[in-house]
């Protein structure tokens, strides 16, 4: 952890809604002023597309599990040193997964599916570094990647919801078929239990989303749940390390009550102002920090 370089960390399994929070917290950097280092966790990946696909298909061959939730499919110990590192002397090292042939395109002419150089961001250009993917909270006996992070935030819907999510995403962006999608979510249920749900266990703040409507069968749901149609539950983990003022958030934000002690409900479309009150104060208080260290 480090005063004069913060490092954020949102994590989240694919499908679960980081990207939403994502642009929550662009909002807040741009309103402050604060010019992220922004780290994608895709570009942590050990195999580009083709190798990846490759291992998959020798796993399913040879009966063992490995996806991309797979700590060994991705180079976590580099996670962990670029966590470390900008914490503490403000620099990393930085490259892009290629999703698409477009972005890559924009990337500077990289095949779908393949890495950008790694790019070195010199100390002083940024104000912090915030990570968004899949694996910003795991801890095992050789990694702790939560011992670097001054916030950590997990985004994790009720399962059925995820899935729901993920399915319309990937045939709606991503070009894939429902029974493909469904295909994947099976392969990685191992590792999803093994390597993403213990992540929440380390988040300082979780933002879980519950829909109001039936999701029983998530793989023939025509329509992913609107926020209208949810509730939010906010858990945190240490309610003194952001000081936080729960009457406060009770009398900003209409409908919302307590679950628990360290819990708050609200309604799902009131998840942007929640997350505006909850870490505009905290990023205010990094940038504040950073000043006098």
């Amino acid at each position: 952890m480090s005063k004069k370089h913060p490092v954020i960390a949102i994590t989240g399994s694919s499908g679960a809604g980081t990207t939403t929070v994502k642009k929550s917290f662009e909002h807040i950097f741009h309103r402050l002023e604060v010019t992220p280092l922004v780290i994608e966790g895709d570009s942590f990946h050990r195999y580009n597309r083709v190798d990846m696909r490759e291992k998959i298909a020798q796993a399913q061959k040879e009966g063992w599990h490995f996806s991309h939730f797979s700590v060994d499919a991705n180079i976590l110990d580099e996670l962990e040193k670029t966590f470390r590192v900008y914490g503490e002397t403000g620099a990393a090292r930085r490259r892009y997964y290629v999703h698409s042939d477009e972005e890559g395109e924009e990337l500077g002419g990289h095949a779908a599916g393949t890495f950008t150089p790694w790019q070195e961001i010199p100390s002083g250009t940024t104000d912090l570094l915030f990570y968004e993917g899949l694996h910003g909270g795991v801890k095992t006996d050789t990694l702790n990647l939560p011992k670097y992070t001054d916030l950590l935030v997990g985004v994790v819907p009720i399962v059925n919801l995820e899935w729901i999510q993920k399915i319309h995403r990937d045939t709606a962006q991503r070009g894939y078929k429902p029974e493909d999608v469904t295909d994947t979510i099976l392969r990685r249920m191992d590792d999803y239990v093994k390597v993403i749900t213990p992540q929440f266990s380390q988040t300082d703040i979780n933002f879980q989303r519950v829909p109001l409507v039936d999701t029983s069968n998530p793989f023939i749901a025509r329509d992913i749940p609107t926020p209208e149609e949810s509730l939010v539950i906010i858990r945190f983990k240490d309610v003194k390390k952001f000081d936080v003022n729960f009457p406060n958030l009770l009398s900003m934000i209409q409908h919302s009550f307590m679950s628990r002690y360290n819990s708050i409900v609200i309604p799902g479309g009131k998840m942007g102002l929640a997350m505006e009150i909850i870490f505009r104060p905290i990023i205010e208080r990094m940038m504040e920090e950073r000043k006098i260290t």
